[in-house]
């Protein structure tokens, strides 16, 4: 049986998008699930959109996401060079392509641009496409000759017949077979020398070796061209999986405008590399069960490419940060601090314990951003509307809480131990005495020494990281809200 090998074969062109990350995953998953093997090649032929600094991105967000090659630039397993500017330099593309041109698969043109800019063109999906007439394909030996002699620049353009259909095999799609007359004469060689993406595509994954190959269903259109170059050649096909859409909300494709689509963007708003990971495996696969919280390991374990589904996947941004609340909650107390920390600095300038407010957080949050609103109260009190007082179920109201508080002060002020046991107990004691409901008692305080509706602790947990002196100075204040609001 074969080896599978596979490969993620990106173009360094920026910040790379989940959907790219997705087809990685998968990759990666497929070949592991199988022990295969994993390739990291890199695309580089498109010069125009090169941007500095993208390949450092690209390894990056692998190692961020667990997603280790077993071969590639810096691993070198026998198929290299794996960058495709220095496959260039070998001269291969060009060997295939004279190959092609020697088969009457491919030929040279020398169209100038004045004679393109006449030629009928197509709108395809929304892209004007301009069809090629094979004009140079009637041209002599003898003048491609003269004009390769005379350094006229040339292109070498597929020759697809006019006539007939090419089918190829989708493991997700089934066959599919396009009409010959449908596909145009598609560019392999650039007049700069470099193979186009297509043609650089078809030629590494032979020479490599490459079993399956993964990709966005938008490269469906492009399929049935690759299949006549591996017939061409007489080359065996991969197999082909391509991928549902990944949309936004509204159902229209990811785009950058989201402010979600790369993966560097979500780790900026706080999410988890597992997390993130683990929800991409999710968009248009699904195990056997309902499962939704996978390791990378049990992935890999449960991974199988037919049950990728056909129908676009959205990108529920919402059920993301709510598993990667999931993710935050089963963190290690000192790895979650590591993280935490920076945000709770940003916000949290005074001498306070954080590693109990990083604790009190942990169970409350969907991402990092989340803590700063979270906490501070803690920095400074917030100015708070005394109807804050007020509540059906601890049946409490300001004129009860005025009554509360007055009575409680002078306690704290008693008060020398502001442990949380120490303070609950205390409070506890104070309701039993007076035959107080504990909320009754807990609700007022909670709401003078935080000042918000919502807080990551009860009230003797506050006070204890508040500690006596800023405690007693916010029971005071808010004595002081509760008389204002009485007199009005």
């Amino acid at each position: 049986m074969t080896k599978i090998r596979t490969r993620f074969a990106p173009s360094p062109t920026g910040r790379m998008h989940v959907g790219n990350l997705r087809s990685a995953l998968y990759e990666f998953l497929i070949a592991k699930h199988a022990g295969g093997d994993f390739m990291l090649r890199i695309e580089d032929t498109d010069q125009e959109r090169f941007v500095e600094g993208a390949v450092d991105i690209i390894y990056d967000t692998l190692a961020k996401a667990g997603i280790t090659h077993d071969e590639g630039p810096d691993k070198d397993g026998g198929y290299g060079p794996y960058v495709q500017s220095e496959r260039m330099k070998t001269g291969i593309y060009m060997k295939y392509a004279r190959e092609l041109i020697e088969k009457g698969e491919a030929y040279y043109c020398f169209c100038d641009k004045e004679r393109l800019s006449t030629l009928k063109t197509e709108v395809v999906e929304g892209k004007e496409i301009m069809i090629y007439d094979k004009h140079c394909l009637h041209l002599g030996k003898e003048e491609v000759e003269k004009n390769l002699a005379e350094g006229k620049p040339f292109v070498i353009r597929q020759n697809i017949p006019m006539e007939g259909t090419t089918t190829f095999h989708d493991e997700l799609y089934g066959d599919i077979t396009v009409e010959n007359a449908e596909l145009d004469d598609m560019i392999l060689i650039k007049s700069d020398g470099y193979p186009t993406y297509n043609f650089a595509n078809v030629v590494d994954d032979h020479t490599m070796n490459i079993t399956h190959v993964v990709r966005g269903n938008e490269y469906l259109s492009s399929s049935p061209k690759y299949q006549r170059l591996y017939d061409a050649f007489g080359w065996k096909s991969p197999v082909y999986i391509h991928l549902p859409l990944i949309t936004d909300e509204n159902h229209k494709k990811l785009s950058k405008r989201s402010g979600h689509s790369s993966f560097e963007d979500l780790l900026e708003q706080g999410f988890l590399p597992e997390a993130v990971v683990n929800y991409i495996a999710l968009l248009g696969w699904s195990p056997e069960d309902n499962r939704e919280i996978f390791s990378l390991d049990e992935l890999i374990k449960e991974f199988d490419y037919h049950r990728i589904n056909k129908s676009p996947s959205v990108f529920d941004y919402m059920k993301l940060k709510w598993m990667n609340g999931e993710y935050i909650k089963a963190m290690d107390d000192e790895a979650f601090y590591t993280m935490a920390e920076p945000y709770l600095k940003s916000v949290i300038k005074k001498d306070l314990d954080l590693h109990k407010i990083a604790a009190m957080v942990k169970t409350r949050i969907e991402v990092f951003p989340d803590i700063c609103d979270l906490i501070d109260f803690f920095e400074t009190l917030p100015e708070y509307d005394p109807e804050m007082y007020t509540h059906k179920k601890m049946k409490t109201n300001k004129e009860t809480s005025l009554a509360v508080l007055q009575e409680l002060c002078p306690v704290f002020e008693q008060q020398e131990d502001y442990s949380n046991d120490a303070l609950y107990q205390l409070l506890t004691t104070f309701a039993a005495e007076h035959e107080y409901k504990n909320g009754y008692v807990l609700w007022p305080v909670r709401t003078a020494v935080s000042g918000k509706q919502m807080t990551p602790a009860g009230a003797t947990e506050i006070m204890e990281i508040l500690g006596k002196e800023e405690s007693i100075n916010r029971i005071r204040k808010g004595i002081e809200l509760l008389q204002n609001a009485a007199a009005k």
